[in-house]
């Protein structure tokens, strides 16, 4: 399954709730007033290519001939997210680039995902470009792989509080380990990373 834009991730809910409201599906009108857009031409355009996507199929001759693909009527649509901002445990709707789609099994109270850069964490299987699945919560038990923000830069690390400090341990033995001392600066957990998802293309 691709990846939607922000506006086909709108269209794609709409239609789930609606079905979900009412038993049927919205009709292109219905849709458009719900995007407050003249027209329907924009409306045909997301529904193409949430059929090619294959998030969909829709049906001539119909008014309602939209039904939801296996998945899409499994799944739930996360947020993917390039940057955490500090403080914040939702990502701001204007650091959103997309939506990815899952199985709601492999959620686990994850809320978002946010774009790994970098191979601090390549010997417990992150890579650089991967998706790490977030679960919002302030804290963390030692060993858990976390995105804190340190001075107001987001971090994906190893999360361990010891004696006097918290250390950010990467899983590369050629970095070094993030390590803040008790008053000489501020660790904020955004979350636990509780799933990987990478594409091979």
């Amino acid at each position: 399954m691709e990846n939607l834009t922000p506006r086909q991730q709108e269209v794609l809910t709409f239609i789930g709730d609606f079905l979900a409201a009412n038993g049927y599906p919205p009709t292109i009108r219905e849709i458009a007033a719900h995007l407050k857009v003249n027209g329907t031409l924009g409306v045909m355009k997301h529904l193409e290519a949430l059929e090619r996507k294959g998030y969909l199929r829709r049906e001539s001759g119909s008014s309602r001939g939209v039904s939801l693909m296996g998945q899409a009527a499994r799944s739930v649509s996360l947020p993917v997210v390039g940057v955490v901002r500090a403080g914040m445990l939702q990502p701001a709707i204007e650091d959103i680039e997309g939506y990815l789609a899952i199985d709601q099994a492999q959620i686990k109270g994850g809320k978002f995902f946010l774009r790994v850069k970098g191979d601090s964490m390549v010997n417990a299987a992150i890579l650089d470009g991967d998706l790490a699945l977030i679960r919002p919560q302030p804290t963390a038990a030692n060993n858990d792989i976390v995105v804190a923000m340190v001075d107001g830069e987001a971090t994906l690390k190893a999360f361990y509080r010891e004696r006097g400090q918290i250390r950010l341990q990467p899983r590369n033995p050629n970095m070094e380990p993030i390590v803040v001392r008790e008053g000489e600066g501020e660790v904020t957990i955004v979350g636990k990373v509780v799933g990987i998802f990478r594409t091979l293309e």
